[in-house]
């Protein structure tokens, strides 16, 4: 096998994937067994390209099932904090429009009975 490219791998199923990671597993295990043995060296540069191939395929996969995760939990109240958007810890903890807007039952009714005054000069 040679390099694999991710674009190629973002197309394929989570069962395809899975297959192809069997196979890369298994053909490094066999590297790994040839290297033991004493086999060419031009099978030891290989271990390389297939250890970095395996990482490209767990890493599509784990971008697929954090997608399908996003999906799943998005407009829902609460989320996993892995899913949730990484922000400075000020801005996390910076209260929404809605808490904002919000006001105490008797500044409500101070604003009700006693309305801002308007001055106007006369010219």
């Amino acid at each position: 096998m040679s390099k694999v490219r991710t674009h190629d791998l973002h197309n394929k199923s989570k069962a395809d994937l899975t297959t192809l990671l069997d196979e890369q597993k298994a053909e490094l295990l066999q590297l790994r067994v040839q290297k033991v043995a004493g086999g060419g060296s031009s099978k030891l540069g290989r271990i390389n390209t297939v250890r970095k191939n395996i990482a490209r395929t767990l890493t599509i996969i784990n971008l697929k099932q954090r997608d399908s995760l996003r999906k799943f939990y998005k407009g829902k109240k609460y989320q996993p904090l892995d899913l949730r958007a990484k922000k400075t810890r000020a801005l996390r903890r910076k209260l929404t429009k809605h808490e904002q807007k919000q006001v105490t039952e008797r500044q409500h009714k101070k604003d009700v009975h006693f309305g801002t005054r308007r001055y106007v000069i006369k010219a």
